[in-house]
């Protein structure tokens, strides 16, 4: 799935996100971030890989791993729990910006929910401290949904 080439800008972003976490500046971690910049879903590993080849970024599994988990670590991205046991991530906006994510069970499509409304302080019990939280709906996307109904009335 290609993307589009990023705007100067998002480059210059990507890069200044990193050097602001105190991070080298490679030619992965820059291509990761505007991958999912400019995704409007959650990416998996896979995903993200082929957008790298698309855009002629020479990487390997190991090294896109690394990228992505350090990119985690430091608050610059996050990671969805998919189905099969397989992480999807997406470019965190900012700690204010929480929102819900739908997960087709069919498809494995994960798509971001702006409108369902995210407990932004639940009441934990005392001395516990929330790192993050995640909201998570299951069920069949509208593609999904409508094949089923057709597979049914047949």
């Amino acid at each position: 799935m290609p993307h589009p080439a990023p705007a100067a800008a998002a480059i210059a972003s990507a890069r200044d996100l990193i050097a602001a976490h105190g991070g080298r500046v490679t030619r992965t971690r820059v291509a990761v971030i505007e991958a999912l910049q400019t995704s409007s879903h959650p990416l998996s590993h896979d995903e993200i890989g082929a957008a790298l080849a698309a855009d002629g970024i020479a990487h390997d599994r190991v090294t896109l791993y690394r990228a992505l988990d350090w990119l985690v670590e430091q608050g610059i991205a996050q990671r969805i729990a998919g189905g099969e046991r397989a992480w999807r991530f997406e470019i965190r906006r900012s700690d204010e910006h929480r929102h819900a994510h739908f997960h087709c069970d069919r498809c494995g499509q994960i798509l971001c929910l702006d409108d369902v409304p995210t407990a932004a302080s639940p009441a934990l019990p005392a001395g516990f401290e929330l790192d993050r939280a995640e909201l998570v709906l299951h069920g069949a996307c509208a593609d999904c949904g409508r094949a089923g109904v057709k597979g049914h009335a047949q």
